[in-house]
This record gives structure tokens, C-alpha cells and sequence, in this order.
């Protein structure tokens, strides 16, 4: 695969990442202009939101039953025209109708990885799918802000409006750019969706993946969701917009990332998992500091939440690599259940990062990450002790994998 194909299917993700995100920075907007509450707006968001877990469960199985090259174009189309009908929507109704489509449809990123996955060569994996990774980010940083400042220039509907316009074009060029690939199964769609589940019981290093995953991400979204809690509470006193420009400092992951694939195809997935979960409990020890308040904990906030974004990001190269290295003809049902589980695993920890900050404050939030990094830890050291003797990790590696799809 070409370097101009791996960035065009970064963009790709960045695109369809972004169209999940960006709706957030403009939901005042929207009930402005249809003339109702913040809250009931928010419904679009939630129905986005929503639409996404399904898509993920119900449609990414598909990506192992239908050629890729078409099965892009239909999902990137249908995205196109729900974005068009939620730019038009007269009534909230119609948005949140629209805004379910967009979230079930828009799940080309992680029909893009496993078809990366099976162009390029195993040695090459971790730094296409870190670069994929980078598109990813940078959708969801870079949607939110120019969504944001494009509602208030030109109203709510124009980011929407110009998302169709962008997701209707790529579609375009990936219909005569995407090199068309043979479908690695011919079961039946009841089948493919039970496929993912028999999978997570029949792959041990699946469920490896999926734990780390979701604990990791767990404590991610903890610590997310308990700092807009924490810098506008009264120890900083600050606006809302103060997570949103914290966030940004996130946009160094899409640096880090490539950087991460690059070790996972050198090294192998678990020291790079090994030093990601040291990593972030380096980061749990930064960010405990962000209780003080004043200059010193909003730069422990600043440190501590770069370390973690890092750390996760970098963790889920070396998961997604393990994770397709497993079976070349089941990459998207695969996918499809490493996947449910982080998003799980982060919901739940959104909802225990909440009830540990109402119990106990920052330090209850920061406990709650080191607790769920050192089952994640434990759980990875009893893998490293379990391995046979006299067979090295690289055996290891080099039975799993498998040649790259060969496009017709």
C-alpha cells in the first residue's frame, strides 16, 4: 500500500471521526435556531452517539462479508445524506432522526483499519495503523473547534452542510482509489454478528486485548469526564472552554502514534502495552497534583493528561495490531469485538469516575485510574509468565501472521 493511500485512508477516518464529534461544539446553536433548550438539542448528540455503538455492532462485521472498496463508498454516502438531512432539518425531530443515521453509518474508521491491516505486509502493521490512528485524532480535535466557529460565523447549519459536502467527496475518490479487495468470508449476517462473540471466547490474546483496552480506557474517560467537574468547581473557578483548550493538548498524540506502530512492528504489541500502562500510572502520580489548584496543578493537569492521552493512544496501536494479527479472514468481526469492549469499558468508567468524585473528590478520580491500570498490569504479567519455554516472543509473532490481502 502506498503512502498516498495509508494518508488517504487516515483522512478518511479523520473524516468519519469527525462527524461524531463535531456536533457537540454547535448544540447551542441548533437549539437556538430551532427554538428549544440545550437540553432537548443535546438529543442529537446522544442519538449520534447511539447510532455509532450500533453501527459498530450491526455493520462493521460486513466488512469481512462485502469488498471493501464498495462497502466504504455506501457507508460514506449514506453518512453524506444524513448529514444533508440534519443541515435541513426543520424540527428537532428530524435532526435527532438525522443524527441517528450519521452516528450508524459513519463507521468507516474502523472498516478502514482492517482492510489497512490486510494491505500491507505484518513487519509494516503498527505504523499504518498508528498513522490511521493520527487521522482519527485529528478529526475529532480539529471537527469540534472548526465546527464551533463555523456555527457562529455562518449558523449551525452550515457545519453540517459543509461535513455532506467533504464526506460526499471522499466518497467519490475512494470509489476510484481503493484497490478492490476479495471478501474473506461468505457466511451469513445473523452468523458474522454471533461471529464476534464466539471469537472473544475462542481467542485468548482477543481477550487480553479487550481488557487492557477497556481498563485503560476506562480511566481515560474517568479522567475526562471528572475534569470539567474539577476546573469548573471551586478549586479553579474556570469556564466550560477551559477543557475544551485542554483537550487540544491531546493533538500531540497524532505524533506519538506513528511512533508507537513503529515499535510495535520492531518490539512486538506487549513491551509497548507493558510501557503504556506504566506510563499511565506515571500519569495518575502528575495529575493527583491537580488537586492543588493555582498555576502548579493546572500544569500537573496540563503534564498529567498529555502522559495519559499518550499512553492510551499508543496502547491501542499495540492492541489493534495483536488483535488483527489473530485471523486474516475474521479482521473486522475481530475488530468489531475489541472495540464494543473499549467503548464499554469507557462508558463504564464515566459512570465510576463520577460516583469516585462525588465520594472522594480528585484523589478518589485519580485512585479510581490507578486501581484499573494495575488490574490491567497484573493481567499483563500473568500473560508474560505464562508463555512457553524456549519459544521467543518473535515465534510467537511469526505464527500469528499472516499474508497481507492481495488486491485483484
Amino acid at each position: 500500500m502506498s503512502r498516498r493511500m495509508t494518508l488517504l485512508l487516515a483522512l478518511t477516518c479523520a473524516v468519519a471521526v469527525g462527524n461524531i464529534y463535531f456536533p457537540q461544539a454547535i448544540i447551542p446553536l441548533a437549539a437556538a435556531g430551532l427554538h428549544t433548550s440545550p437540553d432537548s438539542a443535546s438529543l442529537a448528540v446522544t442519538a449520534t452517539q447511539a447510532g455509532y455503538t450500533a453501527g459498530m455492532f450491526l455493520l462493521v462485521p460486513l466488512g469481512d462479508r462485502l469488498p471493501h472498496r464498495s462497502f466504504l463508498v455506501t457507508l460514506l454516502s449514506l453518512t453524506g445524506l444524513g448529514l444533508l438531512a440534519a443541515g435541513c432539518a426543520p424540527t428537532l425531530p428530524l435532526l435527532v432522526a438525522a443524527s441517528a443515521l450519521i452516528g450508524l453509518t459513519t463507521v468507516a474508521a474502523q472498516v478502514v483499519g482492517p482492510l489497512a491491516a490486510g494491505l500491507v505486509a505484518a513487519d509494516s502493521r503498527g505504523t499504518v495503523i498508528g498513522t490511521l490512528l493520527s487521522g482519527s485524532i485529528g478529526g475529532m480535535l480539529l471537527a469540534r473547534a472548526f465546527s464551533g466557529s463555523l456555527g457562529e460565523w455562518l449558523g449551525w447549519r452550515v457545519p453540517y452542510l459543509v461535513a455532506a459536502a467533504l464526506t460526499l467527496l471522499l466518497a467519490g475518490v475512494l470509489a476510484r482509489t481503493v484497490p478492490v479487495t476479495t471478501p474473506s468470508s461468505h457466511q451469513p449476517y445473523p452468523v458474522l454478528l454471533a461471529e464476534s462473540l464466539r471469537l472473544l471466547r475462542a481467542e485468548p490474546d482477543l481477550r487480553r486485548s479487550c481488557f487492557y483496552q477497556a481498563t485503560v480506557f476506562a480511566g481515560f474517560s474517568a479522567v475526562w469526564t471528572c475534569l470539567a467537574l474539577l476546573l469548573t468547581g471551586p478549586v479553579y473557578g474556570m469556564g466550560a472552554q477551559a477543557v475544551g483548550l485542554l483537550a487540544l493538548v491531546g493533538g500531540a498524540t497524532m505524533l506519538c502514534a506513528p511512533f508507537a506502530g513503529r515499535l510495535v512492528d520492531h518490539h512486538g504489541p506487549d513491551p509497548v502495552n507493558f510501557v503504556c500502562m506504566l506510563t499511565v500510572l506515571a500519569s495518575v502520580a502528575v495529575l493527583a497534583a491537580g488537586a492543588w489548584g493555582d498555576v502548579p496543578g493546572l500544569t500537573a493537569l496540563i503534564v498529567g493528561t498529555l502522559l495519559l492521552d499518550i499512553a492510551m493512544q499508543s496502547g491501542m496501536v499495540a492492541n489493534q495490531a495483536r488483535v488483527y494479527a489473530l485471523r486474516p479472514d475474521a479482521r473486522s468481526r475481530l475488530n468489531t469485538a475489541y472495540m464494543t469492549c473499549a467503548y464499554l469499558g469507557g462508558s463504564a468508567g464515566s459512570w465510576l469516575g463520577v460516583r469516585a468524585y462525588g465520594e472522594a473528590g480528585w484523589w478518589g478520580v485519580c485512585a479510581l485510574v490507578a486501581l484499573l491500570t494495575v488490574l490491567a498490569l497484573a493481567r499483563h504479567m500473568v500473560a508474560l509468565c505464562s508463555r512457553r519455554p524456549g519459544v521467543t516472543r518473535s515465534q510467537l509473532r511469526t505464527a500469528a501472521e499472516h499474508q497481507p490481502i492481495r488486491p485483484r
